[in-house]
C-alpha cells in the first residue's frame, strides 16, 4: 500500500556538510544514516524520548514479566549525581536473573535506550545495568539483603510497584 506524499525510502538519509542537502558545489556526504522503519508506511511515529522515571517504570514492568520479586524504585533526585533513580529487585536463581536483565534490556531497547554498561551478568548475583539516569540492580536475595540499597539511601522515596 503506498500513501500520499510518501516518495522516498523512509528511514534513510546522507548528511551533508554544507548542511544543503546534497545541493551545494562542496557536498560531500559525511555520514550515511540508517534509522529502523516504522511498520506501518502510513504512520510516522516520531521517537519520544523516555524521562529518566517513565524509563524506571519500563524497567520495573519488563521484571515483573519475568517474575522479579519486589521490584522497587529509589528516587535519588538531588540526594547524588550517580542517577535519578535505582530500579531494585532480586530473582531466585542466578537464570532468573539473567532473564529479568535480558527482559529489561530489550525493553529498553524496543524504545531505542541501551545500557551504557552491563556488569555481573557472568557471575549473576548481582548485575547491574547502567542507563546512565537509571541503575538497575537484579540481586539474588542473600545479596539484596547483605548490601540493603534501600537501607544504605534512607530517606530516599522508596516506590514499590503495585501487584
Amino acid at each position: 500500500m503506498e500513501c500520499a506524499g510518501v516518495g522516498s525510502p523512509r528511514g534513510q538519509g546522507v548528511v551533508f556538510a554544507d548542511g544543503t542537502g546534497g545541493s551545494g558545489a562542496n557536498s560531500a556526504p559525511i555520514a550515511q544514516l540508517t534509522l529502523p522503519i516504522p511498520p506501518s508506511p502510513c504512520i510516522i511515529d516520531p521517537l519520544i524520548p523516555l524521562s529518566s522515571r517513565d524509563l524506571a517504570d519500563l524497567l520495573v514492568e519488563a521484571a515483573e514479566e519475568k517474575k522479579a520479586w519486589e521490584p522497587i524504585v529509589m528516587d535519588l533526585r538531588g540526594k547524588t549525581t550517580i542517577a535519578d533513580y535505582f530500579v531494585v529487585c532480586e530473582g531466585e536463581t542466578d537464570r532468573q536473573l539473567r532473564a529479568i536483565a535480558d527482559g529489561m534490556i530489550d525493553a529498553a531497547r524496543e524504545r531505542s535506550v541501551r545500557p551504557l554498561s552491563i556488569g555481573g551478568y557472568e557471575e549473576a548475583n548481582w548485575i547491574l545495568l547502567d542507563f546512565d539516569s537509571v541503575l538497575a540492580h537484579i540481586l539474588l536475595p542473600g545479596e539484596r539483603s547483605y548490601y540493603d540499597l534501600e537501607g544504605l539511601w534512607v530517606g530516599v522515596e522508596a516506590q514499590r510497584a503495585a501487584g
